[in-house]
């Protein structure tokens, strides 16, 4: 499959915020994410690899990983990888992306993408979904984080440090995020719908979804 070029935009801003994300950003996200997180890790243990997708510089894939579960990170940015390898030597961190994971069929005992698809334009969220469902095992679980809206697009211009970006974010309403899960074999069994907050200012939701047998 051709790379689309929304991910070209996606990959240079993070390589250029990279540095400055892990000072800036918080090492954990908060109680409830962290709760959504102790549950999933519940319903995955023992059922195989987990890939935790768009992992950044790695701090959720430790956390899983203390969660005891066999877990490694993908990320598209080079950069991020990095950092991650750097902070986390024991785990393994791969270059990669979310349309084309390299990751065979039903090989997941769970995935999590925790707020690394917003940046994906909405008529490519269905081969994100297609993709997870692809690499997750019957029976598996996907917990997804991301912002809502009304089919919000933005178009920031500076990230992290105020280093300039190209990325694009993409805000769906929740009930369209669960048709799309459905479409593409998940069925959701647990949502937390959240109100902006002094920390992510924004609308957001957590997805808990199963893998149809």
């Amino acid at each position: 499959m051709t790379e689309p070029a929304y991910l070209a935009a996606v990959r240079e801003s993070y390589d250029t915020v990279a540095a400055d994300y892990v000072k800036l950003a918080p090492a954990l996200p908060d109680a409830l994410s962290l709760a959504m997180m102790a549950a999933f890790a519940e319903l995955v243990r023992d059922r195989g690899p987990v890939a935790d997708l768009g992992c950044g510089p790695g701090r959720l894939t430790a956390h899983l990983a203390t969660l005891g579960l066999p877990v490694f990170g993908i990320d598209a940015s080079p950069t991020m990888i990095e950092l991650a390898r750097d902070a986390f030597p024991s785990l393994r961190f791969d270059v990669g992306t979310m349309t084309a994971l390299d990751i065979g069929n039903g090989e997941l005992g769970g995935s999590m993408a925790f707020f690394s698809t917003y940046h994906t334009p909405p008529d490519w969220l269905p081969v994100i979904f297609a993709e997870f469902h692809r690499t997750l095992a019957p029976g598996g679980h996907l917990l997804l984080g991301t912002y809502t809206g009304d089919d919000e697009h933005v178009r920031p211009t500076r990230g992290y440090g105020g280093h300039p970006v190209s990325y694009e974010s993409y805000m769906l309403p929740a009930d369209r995020i669960v048709a799309l899960l459905a479409e593409t074999g998940r069925d959701v069994t647990i949502q937390l719908l959240r109100e902006p907050d002094a920390e992510t200012k924004r609308p957001n939701a957590c997805f808990l979804a199963r893998k149809k047998q």
